[in-house]
């Protein structure tokens, strides 16, 4: 084993110090500014345009981020520290530069309906508790989920109310009513949710006649990716007539001679210069707007009070503005 002297052990640790001192010290021309709240540092040097020309770009990059960040460390160490089970912790102090957001700022929930009437009657709202006194058991429970207080699913026994039928099973009875609570209750949540987006909801009656319970199963049915096609038939139950007209495209490729006539009727159509003109249309058109005149001539004469007949088109009497008119008129 060689013999090292004592010189020789403190040159080695000096110059690793100073190695290390070496790494860690950056200098700059301007101060970087730092928000160490957002962990940021902004460099307001210019860059050296000799350096990034005589470097590769990616060196030249790597190189000033690694420098800034060793700033931002240097920064972050000033602050007061503590040791959190084997680690040490600084506490950032809050930030001072706004940064954009990548969305926007969340809409404010619109009132359900009892907030709103609770507003309108002046009822402040009141905060429960998490924690109530149950009787039975004499200690504090949760109010609810899991061995809450009063929770009356975990009797074996339920007294038969006078009204009820003693045959009834009441245990399902109770399980029926809380469905039907829990049914309530989500009903009027998508309520107010499509009131707040201004959305209507259409909720089925109770008494559905056969038509419509019918129609419910064909809509359901055709709901799927399918159009109902792999659904499981029920038993005895009859094909569905197709609803609607079904849409008819021609063959990419087919008949020639059929496409170039279509084209050739597209042309006529486009060089003729006198537009196709639908004589009954047109003369429908016409007779309506030949009725609603003779009826306006003839309320304007009852508004003036000239009695009688009237001849011409606003009278009654057998001509077209007449109420004999209308055999004939087309549809």
């Amino acid at each position: 084993m060689a013999a090292c002297s004592i010189e020789d052990v403190l040159a080695k640790v000096e110059k690793d110090e100073a190695e290390i001192l070496k790494n860690i010290t950056v200098h700059k021309e301007l101060e970087l500014e730092f928000d160490i709240g957002n962990l940021a540092a902004f460099d307001k040097n210019p860059a050296d345009v000799g350096l990034f020309r005589k470097h590769k770009k990616e060196e030249f990059l790597r190189s000033l981020a690694r420098d800034n960040t060793q700033l931002l460390i240097n920064e972050m160490w000033k602050l007061p520290t503590e040791r959190v089970q084997e680690a040490v912790v600084a506490k950032l102090p809050e930030p001072h530069t706004r940064l954009p957001r990548e969305k926007p700022l969340p809409k404010p929930r619109p009132p359900t309906k009892w907030e709103e009437f609770a507003k309108l009657k002046g009822i402040p709202k009141k905060k429960k508790t998490n924690l109530v006194w149950d009787d039975v058991h004499k200690e504090w429970r949760r109010r609810w989920g899991y061995k809450r207080a009063k929770d009356d699913t975990k009797d074996w026994l339920i007294e038969v109310p006078e009204s009820a039928d003693p045959n009834e099973d009441q245990f399902a009875r109770r399980l029926k009513a809380k469905n039907e609570r829990v049914a309530k209750n989500e009903l009027n949540r998508l309520k107010n949710i499509a009131r707040g987006q201004k959305v209507s909801v259409q909720v089925p009656p109770k008494d559905q006649s056969k038509a419509e319970l019918g129609k419910a199963m064909q809509l359901a049915r055709i709901s799927t990716a399918s159009v109902g096609k792999f659904q499981d038939k029920l038993p005895k139950e009859k094909p569905t007539r197709t609803v609607g007209k079904k849409r008819s495209f021609q063959p990419l490729i087919g008949d020639f001679n059929m496409e170039k006539q279509r084209q050739l009727d597209l042309l006529k159509v486009m060089e003729n210069k006198k537009p196709r003109m639908n004589v009954t249309r047109a003369v429908n058109r016409q007779m309506r707007e030949e009725d609603a005149e003779a009826a306006r001539h003839k309320k304007e004469g009852r508004r003036g009070g000239k009695g009688g007949k009237k001849k011409g088109r606003g009278g009654g009497g057998k001509g077209r503005g007449g109420p004999k008119s209308k055999k004939h008129h087309g549809k």
